[in-house]
C-alpha cells in the first residue's frame, strides 16, 4: 500500500511578533495532540525561518515556547515608519509585476543605512538555539535585490544557517541585506509574506500566516492557494482578535513578545479540530 504524502509546513513572515505567534501556537496545538514538528517538509518566510530553524534545533516546544516568555532582550527594538515607509510603499504600490516591485524595493535596501552587520548577525545567533542546519527538510526563502527574484536556500547551498536566516529576515530599509555566494539578498517576505505558492511536497498543507498583507493580487495568499491546485489540502491559520491586540501596530515590537506568545497558545484550541480533520 502506497504510504500518504508527508505534510508540508508554510512558515510565514510578521516580525519578532510573528516568531512569537508561531511558537506559541505551535506549542497549544501540541497540547491538543497535535505535534506539526518533524511531519515533512519546512518551508520559512523571514519571521517563519527563523520559526523553523529554531523547530528543527533540538528543543522541545515547550522549551522554544518559554523562551517567548522570557523575552527577548537580544532584539533591537525598531519599526519601518516615516520617509524610508513612504518610499517603501511608493515602490510596491507603483503598477507593475511583483518582480518588478520587489527590484524598487532591492534598490532602497541597497541604499539605505541599516546598521552593523555583525551587530545583526548577533542578534540572529541568539534566536537560534542550533546554528548547524538540521537533518530534517528546511527551506527559507530569500529575494534578490537585483533581479527581485526569490529563492529557497536549503544545507545543499552551502551557507551558514546564522546567514541564511539573516537574509530571510532582512527586513529592506531595517535591517541589512546579506549577502549569500555573489548575490545580495534581501527578506523573503517582499516575494510574499507566506510564499505558499512555493510548499515543496504533494501532500496536505498547513500554513501559519502571520501576517497577511500582499501590494499585488499575484503574491495574495489566495492566488498562492489557487496555485498550489485544487486537489491539493490547506489549511492556513492567522492570528485571532486576541493575538492582534496583544501585537499592536508594530511587529518588530519585541516588549509585546511574551503576550502574543500567550494569545496564541490559547488561540490553538479553537483551530485544533479543523486541523485535526485535515491531518485525518
Amino acid at each position: 500500500m502506497k504510504a500518504a504524502p508527508e505534510m508540508t509546513l508554510v512558515l510565514g513572515g510578521g516580525g519578532v511578533t510573528g516568531i512569537a505567534w508561531q511558537l506559541g501556537l505551535l506549542a497549544g496545538l501540541a497540547d491538543a495532540g497535535i505535534d506539526l514538528r518533524a511531519r515533512g517538509p519546512v518551508l520559512g518566510t523571514s519571521a517563519g525561518s527563523t520559526v523553523g530553524a529554531q523547530l528543527t534545533s533540538g528543543l522541545s516546544l515547550d522549551e522554544l515556547y518559554a523562551r517567548q516568555l522570557d523575552g527577548v532582550p537580544y532584539e533591537i527594538p525598531k519599526s519601518l515608519s516615516g520617509v524610508p515607509l513612504a518610499q517603501f510603499l511608493l515602490a510596491q504600490l507603483r503598477p507593475g509585476s511583483v518582480i518588478n516591485a520587489a527590484r524598487r524595493v532591492g534598490r532602497l535596501a541597497e541604499k539605505a543605512r541599516t546598521g552593523s552587520i555583525p551587530e545583526r548577525r548577533g542578534v540572529i545567533a541568539a534566536r537560534l538555539p542550533n546554528h548547524d542546519w538540521p537533518e530534517s527538510s528546511l527551506g527559507l526563502v530569500v529575494t534578490d535585490t537585483e533581479s527581485g527574484e526569490g529563492r529557497i536556500i536549503t544545507w545543499e547551498d552551502g551557507f551558514a544557517l546564522i546567514d541564511a536566516v539573516a537574509a530571510s529576515c532582512a527586513v529592506p530599509m531595517v535591517w541589512p541585506c546579506v549577502t549569500l555566494g555573489d548575490r545580495l539578498y534581501m527578506d523573503g517576505g517582499i516575494r510574499s509574506t507566506l510564499n505558499l505558492d512555493l510548499a515543496p511536497g504533494s501532500g496536505p498543507v498547513v500554513a501559519l500566516a502571520p501576517m497577511t498583507l500582499a501590494f499585488k493580487k499575484a503574491n495574495a495568499i489566495a492566488a498562492q492557494r489557487h496555485a498550489l491546485g485544487a486537489d491539493r489540502p490547506v489549511m492556513v491559520i492567522t492570528p485571532d482578535v486576541a493575538t492582534k491586540r496583544a501585537q499592536g501596530r508594530n511587529p518588530l515590537d519585541s516588549s509585546v513578545v511574551p503576550a502574543v506568545a500567550r494569545a496564541a497558545r490559547a488561540q490553538a484550541a479553537q483551530e485544533a479540530p479543523a486541523l485535526a480533520a485535515l491531518l485525518g
